[in-house]
């Protein structure tokens, strides 16, 4: 009897990913360390000077950790209710944050009660930072206000109220020490100048605005709401550049890395995305458990922590490059050692003992060797199988049609199997290299269970799903057909008809002949 052969699987080949210096930068990062806090991480925001300490608001709480530390190594709770966007001065000695009850308080990172606190929004202040010059502090309220104040008197220096909703971010000119940025609800970005009375520049951003970013040139605002992140040219009047729509949820956050060449957005939709500055096409990504809130970057891109909307604080260290002499390994033996005698011939008085190869069987060869044809089809339908290798599950379905097994295998089955079968097809049919045996498993599935069409909801949802597949990928190919029509058309034109020996021969002799006539 004749050994069984397993089933073969045709290897199609697949498009690797292309891997490019961002791609190897932006994965050197270890596994990340979750943290737990108490509510939604709503900022994080790195201290600008050694140790590079950085400070993450969430609930009621701002906890300050160390680089490697996951234990908060310091803890401000003077809050009554939920404290917004702690922010570090540019010495990191100052530490400013708003609350829910309207009041701002600043604190000195080697002390715990506030050094000041600031009162005057009539509601939450959801925004808070330093200008340039380090004594004054800007804000923003749901009260749709823009204040600035003056940190050695606690004094109001000034309100802005040209905003119509709440004013849920901003940003401070690193360059000059009296212009600041905020971003509201009402779709707008308006730049204000401390020496002016009113904002010198509104931008509309055409979506509720959830963060703005100052280039450090001061040249560039980058703003993100809604799936949007747009980029402003100020030096231009506020002019769009280009307009990002890479997210499938609403941006929440945005940062530079250390350099000022990638720009990085994190989103809803779990995904952080980092755009070159100079192209702005999403050279990486990274994927998320859930929902983000805030994003922050170390200098020198040594760490990036992501806050989230369950709490979970998520920090990635990048790898420490080894040494050269850490790297250099055992020497290994050289090449040839391994391909000696690989290529050697067989003499004729040589005896040749060949070494029998274990051949190991997989699950549904296994049923297929013992001829139960339904359970082998059953198991290239598992998950693992069906997502990840559905050729696997193809070339099962051609073996059992070649056996004459596969009508049999597919009949007798349940709402539930029917419905994984139909789904697996109708997802699969439009494939060129799975349409022959899918179509033919189509035809099968509808012949077997025509009886029962109209007994099951489920059912007969995925016959009409089915249905409009085939019935979309047949319009595509007449659409393609009429397309090819038309090239061949053009290429038919285009091509220059060559004339042959004898028209050029009697072509020549015309106009011999004509010149003849003429000199005569």
């Amino acid at each position: 009897m004749a050994s069984y052969k397993p089933v073969v699987v045709p290897a199609v080949p697949r498009l690797g990913e292309k891997v490019t210096q961002d791609t190897l930068y932006w994965q050197g990062y270890k596994t990340p360390v979750q943290i737990k806090e108490f509510g939604a991480v709503n900022k994080i925001d790195f201290s600008p000077v050694p140790p590079y300490n950085y400070a993450v608001t969430a609930s009621s709480r701002i906890h300050i950790y160390g680089r490697y530390s996951q234990e908060p190594i310091k803890t401000f709770s003077r809050f009554k209710d939920a404290a917004y966007c702690a922010t570090y001065r540019d010495d990191g000695q100052l530490l400013v944050a708003g609350s829910e009850e309207g009041s701002i308080r600043l604190f000195d990172i080697s002390g715990k009660a506030p050094l000041r606190q600031f009162d005057g929004h009539a509601k939450a202040v959801h925004v808070v930072g330093f200008l340039a010059d380090k004594y004054r502090i800007f804000s923003g309220g749901d009260d749709y206000s823009s204040n600035l104040w003056d940190i050695p008197s606690a004094a109001e220096i000034v309100s802005y109220t040209e905003h119509t909703d709440y004013v849920r971010c901003g940003c401070a000119s690193k360059l000059n020490g009296d212009v600041f940025i905020t971003g509201s609800y009402d779709h707008t970005v308006k730049v204000f100048d401390a020496r002016a009375k009113s904002s010198v520049m509104t931008i509309e951003h055409g979506h509720p605005v959830e963060s703005v970013l100052l280039f450090p040139s001061g040249g560039l605002l980058v703003s993100a709401g809604g799936r949007y992140v747009k980029v402003w040219d100020v030096l231009k009047g506020g002019q769009l550049l280009v307009s990002l729509k890479n997210h499938h949820k609403t941006v929440t956050c945005l940062c530079l890395n250390s350099s000022g060449q990638r720009l990085l957005s994190g989103s809803l939709d779990r995904h952080v995305k980092i755009y070159s500055t100079t192209s702005y096409k999403v050279v990486h990504s990274f994927n998320y458990a859930t929902s983000i809130l805030s994003l922050a970057l170390s200098p020198e891109d040594e760490t990036i922590v992501v806050g989230m909307t369950n709490g979970v604080l998520n920090v990635k260290h990048r790898k420490p490059e080894e040494s050269k002499e850490k790297s250099q390994k055992k020497r290994q033996p050289a090449y040839r050692t391994y391909v000696k005698g690989r290529n050697y011939m067989p003499k004729q008085e040589d005896f040749f003992v060949s070494k029998p190869g274990k051949c190991v069987l997989r699950k549904y060869d296994k049923l297929l060797k013992g001829f139960q044809s339904s359970k082998a089809l059953d198991a290239v339908l598992e998950p693992h199988i069906r997502l990840y290798t559905p050729e696997v599950t193809v070339a099962v379905m051609q073996e059992l049609n070649r056996r004459g097994t596969l009508r049999s295998a597919l009949a007798g089955r349940d709402e539930k199997q029917i419905s994984l079968l139909l789904t697996f097809v109708t997802r699969r049919v439009i494939e060129p290299r799975f349409t022959p045996i899918l179509v033919t498993v189509a035809d099968m599935i509808t012949d077997i269970y025509q009886p029962v069409l109209g007994q099951s909801a489920v059912v007969d949802k995925q016959f009409l799903r089915l249905q409009e597949a085939i019935g979309r990928e047949i319009d595509y190919q007449e659409e393609l057909l009429e397309v090819l029509g038309m090239m061949d058309a053009l290429f038919a034109t285009l091509t220059k008809k060559k004339a042959t020996y004898l028209e050029e021969k009697k072509s020549n002799g015309l106009t011999k002949t004509l010149d003849q006539d003429t000199c005569n």
